[in-house]
């Protein structure tokens, strides 16, 4: 049984949808070929994602939690990892949809609900996401909607600048629109209820859709907290606390390097450089991720060009 464990960096895994894109281009140097479907979702911290570093490279994350759970977690509860964190790359509208919280969840056998985030890294000046309806919408009304094909006219539809924050509660009917790179942090569930997908053939979930549905939530764009000491936190909510950093070369940080004693998420959205302590080093670039355990040796960020972290931790 580990008692310590180095901080490591996950292999993403590329995960196909019909709304996404072929070239992931600057932040993947990723292209699908012809013949193959389009990738919609890059899954930073999936079950399923692969340490690339550390004493144990080549296990999936999940394998690596459940076998080192307080190590791994330390005051977060459970032997899964908390968060997936996800980069959404949509070249056509999302469908619209719902997703359910704890106790919807728990009631169908699923350990929790889906309470999420969203993060502009970019977008075009077309970029749009809907959150929530509109103050007249009834449950009648949005039923009606999608019968007819209008359930659009009834959503509150947001521009999309990059670095804004966007907070998606559980029960907020939502949509993401083409035109936009958001970093998603969600609690760490896949349950989606679809209301609404445009024709194209897909299964809807209306009955669990209206069961999980709020018709009011405390969905939508929300100002960054004033930056202070080189710290910005983007999002303090009920299960994650997302904060961005810079690191400068020639000025290791130390600071940032430990949250108490819980997991960290360090996605790299800028620049280059490594993660340094006795147990060695692990490099860092754009796009990649690298999972601070809880119970991690101290380390120090270093940069070889400035580095912009987003960092996200489960509470």
């Amino acid at each position: 049984m580990l008692t310590s464990l180095a901080p490591f960096r996950l292999q993403p895994h590329f995960d196909k949808r019909i709304w996404g894109v072929r070239c992931l281009k600057p932040w993947y140097d990723f292209k699908v070929p012809g013949d193959s479907d389009p990738i919609g979702e890059v899954w930073l911290t999936g079950d399923m994602c692969v340490a690339e570093t550390g004493p144990l490279a080549g296990q999936t994350l999940d394998g690596i939690t459940r076998g080192n759970s307080q190590v791994v977690l330390g005051a977060a509860e459970g032997t899964q990892f908390p968060l997936l964190m996800k980069v959404l790359f949509p070249n056509e509208k999302l469908s619209v949809q719902v997703h359910p919280d704890d106790k919807m969840a728990q009631k169908y056998g699923d350990p929790r609900g889906k309470t999420e985030c969203w993060y502009a890294l970019e977008s075009s000046p077309s970029g749009s996401v809907a959150l929530g309806l509109k103050p007249e919408a009834t449950v009648e009304g949005v039923r009606a909607a999608i019968a007819n094909e209008t359930l659009e006219s009834l959503l509150e539809w947001l521009p999309v600048h990059a670095g804004d924050m966007f907070f998606v509660d559980a029960g907020t009917v939502h949509a993401i629109g083409p035109g936009c790179v958001l970093l998603e942090t969600q609690q760490n569930c896949d349950l989606t209820y679809r209301m609404y997908d445009y024709g194209r053939g897909r299964e809807l979930h209306l009955e669990k859709a209206f069961e999980a549905m709020r018709l009011k939530t405390d969905a939508g764009l929300k100002p960054a907290q004033v930056r202070k000491d080189g710290l910005t936190v983007l999002m303090d909510a009920q299960y994650f606390r997302v904060e961005k950093f810079d690191v400068k070369p020639g000025e290791p940080c130390v600071r940032e390097a430990h949250h108490q004693g819980t997991v960290q998420i360090l996605f790299v959205m800028a620049g280059a450089g490594e993660i340094r302590g006795d147990f060695g080093t692990v490099s860092l670039a754009k796009a990649q991720v690298v999972i601070v355990p809880a119970a991690s040796p101290e380390f120090a960020l270093h940069a070889s060009e400035p580095v912009t972290i987003v960092r996200a931790m489960p509470q």
